[in-house]
């Protein structure tokens, strides 16, 4: 055999285009999504400049709720929901502001869904409301009347911020009054001695650490707490009689007396307050004198359009939330990055607070404070 036959027999050759083709569609890929994503930012910068200059997301929106469009005057609902806390009335603040500087408007009805909140930001809300009320000529606010509708929970700095109005509905199902103060603190001594560790303090004044949760409290710093849960209480109630004239002297008085059943038989007295820190029904409030009327939001929007001797031709409206950027384009709530709960915020959440809040809301006020 010859050696040009024992020559190996060269593979075949493959075909360049191929990879080319492949490669060529992928840079076209990745350049259209880099593209998009220029495109998208683009977009959103442009947007967000708009929204702006616009105002941004500090600007209310209002929406009709009920009559014709084309109507002059107003009756604006004012919303406030769930725990009322400092850093989360913003919304609320807003709504009061619009509604005081907008010479349409001239009744206000007070919508409230909450539990209460801190002492601070109810007293805040009282105050704002009052104003709205009363007028301020120094801020171009001029008076309106102020009706109350509540919702299905009223109570504590909820009831606290409906003071200013007059009448004060509640729905057949509310659940309000719970005039009353306090302060939790948790108390870690019996664990931290479990588990062997305790806390060194150096301090410098001597009710310094009163309510910290790794000591049991003196009643030197016990007495600290209980001066200033003295002073919210009678607080909330000088609030409430300024507000309910007709109550005046009368809320540590016995409105329910009567003997109840434990669930061991035994028979045990059974005394409510109008200011014990208890919710009452919709019906037992309004026998109490906590309010005026039983009714629902169109009835508090008629009192309204009565206290402000309205015709026929007026229209009602709400104010919605600041939309965000996201939500404007996307049609959904961002979710605030904030929202997530670190050792900082739930440090902010268990301080000690003095709350005008529902029983059984402890937990709520605690993760509120904790957003």
């Amino acid at each position: 055999m010859s050696d040009a036959s024992r020559d190996p027999v060269p593979p075949p050759r493959q075909p360049a285009q191929r990879g080319g083709f492949l490669f060529g569609g992928m840079f076209m890929m990745s350049l259209l999504a880099n593209l998009f994503l220029v495109s998208a930012f683009t977009l959103l910068v442009i947007v967000g400049i708009m929204v702006a200059l616009a105002g941004g997301s500090d600007k209310l929106t209002e929406r009709l709720y009920a009559g014709e469009t084309s109507a002059k005057d107003k009756i604006a609902i004012v919303q406030v929901d769930g725990i009322i806390l400092e850093g989360m009335i913003g919304y609320a603040r807003k709504q009061i502001r619009e509604a005081g500087k907008d010479d349409a408007v001239k009744a206000v009805v007070l919508r409230i869904d909450s539990p209460g909140g801190s002492i601070t930001a109810s007293d805040e809300l009282h105050h704002l409301i009052t104003e709205l009320r009363d007028g301020n000529p120094e801020k171009s606010i001029q008076p309106k009347p102020v009706v109350v509708s509540m919702g299905g929970l009223a109570a504590s700095g909820g009831y606290y911020i409906a003071m200013p109005g007059k009448p004060i509905f509640a729905e057949r199902t509310t659940m309000t009054g719970s005039i009353g103060v306090y302060a939790a603190f948790p108390n870690l001594v019996g664990l931290t001695e479990k588990i062997g560790v305790t806390m060194q303090v150096i301090k410098r004044g001597e009710v310094k650490t009163a309510g910290s949760p790794f000591g049991q409290m003196t009643p030197q710093e016990r007495q600290v707490w209980e001066d200033s849960i003295d002073h919210a209480y009678s607080q909330f109630l000088a609030v409430v009689e300024q507000g309910r004239p007709q109550l005046k002297g009368k809320l540590r008085e016995v409105v329910v007396d009567r003997q109840i059943t434990t669930d061991k038989g035994a028979v045990v007295p059974y005394q409510r307050l109008r200011a014990d820190g208890g919710v009452f029904s919709a019906d037992q409030a309004k026998e109490f004198g906590l309010i005026d009327k039983v009714g629902y939001l169109e009835d508090a929007v008629q009192a309204a359009k009565t206290a402000a001797a309205l015709g026929t031709d007026y229209k009602v409206v709400t104010y919605e939330r600041p939309a965000t950027l996201f939500g404007s384009l996307l049609g959904v709530q961002s979710t605030s990055p904030t929202a997530s709960l670190d050792a900082g915020r739930l440090a902010e959440g268990v301080s000690p607070r003095i709350w005008y809040l529902t029983p059984q809301s402890e937990v709520a006020g605690i993760l509120a404070a904790s957003r």
